[in-house]
């Protein structure tokens, strides 16, 4: 089963310091690289200055479970062009 748990707008910004900042309607996360695990989404608390907007669109966020073809996590997709998505696993969710 697909289930559509979140939508709206998004833009992701990078820093001065190469912070990329995804921001989901109101709320605002930081996309952060550990050593061992890959890209993931912690939630920010702070003001961040834009050096450079990398995109800017719709977002879809969904839940997955049961699906043959699909990965049961959460899945986010982003809108990076005039209908073109760009997705992500969200592993260890939002």
């Amino acid at each position: 089963m697909i289930t559509l748990t979140q939508y709206g707008r998004h833009k992701l910004i990078e820093t001065k310091k190469n912070t990329k900042i995804l921001y989901l309607n109101d709320r605002e996360y930081a996309w952060v690289e550990p050593p061992s695990l890959g890209e993931i989404l912690v939630a920010s608390h702070k003001v961040h200055k834009t050096d450079c907007v990398l995109s800017v669109g719709d977002f879809h966020l969904y839940t997955v479970k049961d699906e043959p073809e699909l990965s049961d996590n959460m899945h986010l997709e982003l809108e990076v062009g005039h209908n073109a998505w760009q997705g992500y696993l969200l592993l260890t969710g939002l």
